[in-house]
């Protein structure tokens, strides 16, 4: 059976703290790719990104709080991306 994890970035250009959250959750997901694939692991993981810049609703919600990383639907940060908490939520919702 396949899990999937579903992980959003929502922030907006210009903000460096959504750049630096950008790099941090790249780098978390790469590892964590790297070591929940192949035939023994059935992990998928979605990333994506949306701009509050471009979506009223985002904007309304986190405007204040960006960058926000999710997952599966729930706020799992926001500001400063722990690289440590998030490898570890991941861990948790992969089994």
């Amino acid at each position: 059976m396949t899990r999937t994890i579903n992980v959003a970035l929502i922030g907006k250009a210009g903000c460096h703290l959504c750049d630096e959250a950008r790099i941090t959750v790249a780098a978390v997901l790469g590892e964590f790719r790297a070591a929940n694939t192949g035939v023994a692991r059935h992990v998928q993981v979605n990333f994506v990104e949306h701009d509050i810049l471009v979506d009223d609703e985002l904007r309304a919600q986190f405007s204040e709080e960006i960058p926000v990383v999710t997952i599966n639907g729930k706020v799992h940060n926001y500001w400063r991306i722990d690289p440590v908490r998030l490898r570890a939520a991941l861990d948790e919702f992969s089994y």
